[in-house]
């Protein structure tokens, strides 16, 4: 599952859910966001939200990914695309 906010893409391997003892990307998108991710069949979804509401109501904090990563099945990963990161990295020849 993928959805985006106003500058990421928030990108869920659904597949790992089933599993997750936890569900702390819930929690912590309760806690410091704005509830987006809601359980559905033991996994995260935002199913009840448009695209156009989930770009409006996202914060970006990035709570799901870490308690995820630190609680759950490391399902989560947020790309923050910054512009001119990879003529930089280029420039560098670190890319």
């Amino acid at each position: 599952m993928e959805f985006e906010e106003r500058t990421i893409k928030v990108i869920i391997d659904t597949d790992k859910c089933p599993d997750c003892l936890s569900k702390a990307c819930i929690e912590a998108c309760k806690v410091y966001s704005r509830a987006i991710l809601q359980l559905s069949d033991g996994r995260p979804s935002v199913s009840h939200l448009s695209p156009e509401e989930l770009r409006r109501r996202g914060t970006e904090c990035l709570a799901c990914e870490y308690e995820c990563w630190q609680r759950g099945n490391n399902a989560i990963y947020i790309e923050i695309p910054i512009k001119g990161l990879d003529d930089y990295l280029r420039k560098r020849s670190l890319k």
